[in-house]
């Protein structure tokens, strides 16, 4: 987690300073301000990683003599099939057709999402998954 640490707040000084160059040559107040709110995205991202970092045990990444090997093993269950992510994608796609066509067609989206959701949420609480 170091190393990422370190790349975040790296890049969060490059792009503070393209900000600055960027904000004094164009004099252009969006692209200005959506750099200097990406700074602020990479620097909170690298300060949090370089925090952790100091708390929790070095892993493999952060050993140079490190192999591929070292930072093997379980990463976690992940559930085989599932339909919940199709619903969730139509009540998305309805949702931003909303902003195109009207947002009466809000009121058919929230629904079909929050459904998807909650399938999605408690899918292992009922049925033939539930005692995984």
């Amino acid at each position: 987690m170091k190393i990422q640490g370190r790349m975040f707040i790296w890049l969060a000084v490059f792009i503070l300073a393209m900000a600055i160059v960027y904000g004094v040559w164009s004099k252009e107040v969006v692209g200005t301000t959506a750099l200097f709110m990406a700074f602020g995205l990479c620097i909170m991202v690298g300060y949090y990683l370089a925090f952790t970092a100091r708390r929790v045990d070095a892993g493999a990444q952060d050993d140079k003599n490190a192999d591929v090997a070292d930072d093997a093993g379980e990463l976690g269950f992940f559930a085989p099939h599932s339909w919940q992510p199709l619903s969730l994608a139509v009540g998305g796609a309805l949702a931003f057709m909303s902003i195109c066509f009207g947002w009466w067609l809000m009121y058919f989206s929230a629904p079909v999402i929050l459904v998807g959701l909650f399938g999605w949420v408690f899918e292992f609480y009922r049925g033939e998954n539930q005692n995984q």
